[in-house]
């Protein structure tokens, strides 16, 4: 039976600001190793592979966020990948919803395969072994078990939610009990008994199973989503579904809405698979730091790091040199425009910070300095009363949109590349060391005819600066004003 990967994207990773944010959250970040985490869920089911062959996986269904659509884009495409569906979530519903749209596009042609299902921001260590206990899930899926994996526990974590074995079913387990997350004594009562595992969030199931499922649980869902599917429109190479039908529908975890009144039905076929992977949530900057590769006193540091004496820290330096001298068991993160120092054991807290942020109206809980758009990428680098300086860097090919401003004026400086301007009536080249002015109010294009990104420096002036003085013609990338 045909298994189809379906990647749930839908997460904002608060916890780990300031390299997380709103608009680009950690999911896209290549937290552990080269790859973002995103991308690591993309391949984790490659040469799968069962005693009797090869498992046949089709491409990802992902599901995500609307605003992180090109994001997602950008990141399958510099693995040269495709999806079987790219599912756009106008407003977050959690996951059952989300797994919903996924099993309505992987049946829509009458087929009905096996869903794995996998949120995009975790990591597995060991992808061996999680391929492994995939198989082992699909033998019992392909009988109508509803299958769940369940981390074999190391620690008496109490930031989990637990599963309670029950009696062996070859490779598995009968699915006892769903458990809320424990105090610290109740979790180490958990891990002494050998019952209980940690609740990994990772499914597999027949994708009508998951339909009929829902339609006995949670029948409500179930019609909000079909509603939402059947007034939905393919968009590029994405699938909308109807906003108003899925801002009605209600928001629940595939946990609660159908997996906890399942399994305590006495006939139920759900099932836990142990997995001993190095799985990790990524939740908190103390669980990556346990994920990181440590030196010799225990800090975990990525980028240009120096340690003097100091022990069992996580240091991650983007932009700048960071020296840590007799310090301990510190998060000390440093972005362009934000520097995180916490305490390892406190880091979770750091969500005060974000609600902090928001509520003050400034922008570091959602964007980075160097911001991301379909065409390429902007970042500011200086500003004053009435005039604002950015570098902008256009890949090969792409094009920004045909706009007009009402309240500036724009000069652009060519550094590098070749830059195709369209000013009015004009359309023009400009080559690096070349210049261009458009003045306020006329119509104006710029694109990348060329095969290597094209770098400008580009100074704004005028009564107001802000992103939203911006009206569209043309658009390839089919947004509107609020996508920026």
């Amino acid at each position: 039976m045909l298994l189809q990967p379906v990647i749930l994207s839908g997460g904002s990773g608060t916890r780990l600001w300031p390299l997380s944010r709103e608009a680009h959250p950690k999911q896209f970040l290549p937290l552990v190793g080269d790859q973002s985490l995103l991308q690591a869920t993309v391949v984790r089911l490659d040469g799968l592979a069962s005693p009797s062959g090869a498992v046949p996986v089709a491409d990802p269904i992902v599901v995500c966020n609307e605003q992180h659509r090109f994001l997602v884009v950008d990141q399958l495409a510099e693995q040269g990948r495709r999806v079987a569906a790219l599912i756009l979530e106008p407003v977050g519903r959690n996951t059952a919803p989300a797994l919903t749209l996924a099993a309505l596009a992987a049946t829509a042609g009458g087929a009905d395969p096996l869903l794995v299902v996998m949120p995009a921001d975790h990591v597995i260590a060991d992808g061996h072994a999680f391929r492994e206990a995939v198989v082992r899930g699909c033998a019992l899926a392909a009988e109508d078990a509803v299958v769940t994996f369940g981390i074999v526990p190391d620690t008496p974590a109490t930031g989990f939610g637990y599963l309670r074995k029950g009696v062996a079913d070859g490779p598995a387990f009968r699915l006892a009990a769903f458990v809320e997350k424990p105090d610290e004594e109740t979790a180490r009562g958990y891990l002494a008994s050998g019952e209980y595992l940690w609740n990994s969030g990772i499914f597999l199931l027949r994708a009508g199973l998951w339909l009929d499922l829902l339609g006995r649980f949670r029948p409500d869902i179930l019609a909000a989503c079909r509603t939402a599917w059947a007034g939905g429109a393919p968009d590029l190479e994405f699938v909308r579904v109807d906003v108003d039908a899925f801002r009605a529908c209600p928001s629940d975890s595939i946990d609660y809405a159908v997996m906890e009144p399942y399994a305590a039905q006495p006939d139920a076929r759900a099932r836990v698979v142990p997995l001993d992977a190095g799985w990790s949530d990524v939740g908190a900057w103390a669980s990556l730091w346990e994920v990181s590769e440590h030196d010799a006193a225990g800090n975990a540091v990525r980028g240009d790091v120096y340690t003097h004496g100091a022990t069992g820290n996580l240091i991650n330096a983007q932009h700048r040199m960071v020296a840590a001298v007799g310090v301990k068991d510190l998060v000390v993160v440093e972005t362009a425009d934000a520097v995180l120092v916490a305490d390892k054991a406190k880091a979770q807290d750091v969500k005060a910070v974000t609600e902090f942020l928001k509520l003050a109206g400034r922008s570091e809980n959602r964007y980075h300095r160097c911001v991301h758009r379909p065409w390429g990428t902007y970042e500011p680098i200086d500003s004053g009363d009435r005039f604002q300086v950015k570098r902008i860097t256009v890949k090969p090919g792409a094009s920004l949109s045909l706009q007009m401003h009402h309240h500036r004026a724009e000069h652009w400086i060519v550094v590098r590349g070749t830059a195709r301007v369209t000013r009015g009536d004009e359309v023009f080249l400009l080559a690096e060391n070349q210049s261009t002015y458009i003045p306020l109010g006329v119509s104006h294009r710029l694109e990348n005819p060329g095969v290597i990104p094209l770098e400008l420096i580009e100074v704004q002036s005028g009564a107001y600066l802000g992103e939203d003085d911006i009206v569209r013609f043309e658009d390839r990338y089919r947004r509107d004003s609020k996508d920026g």
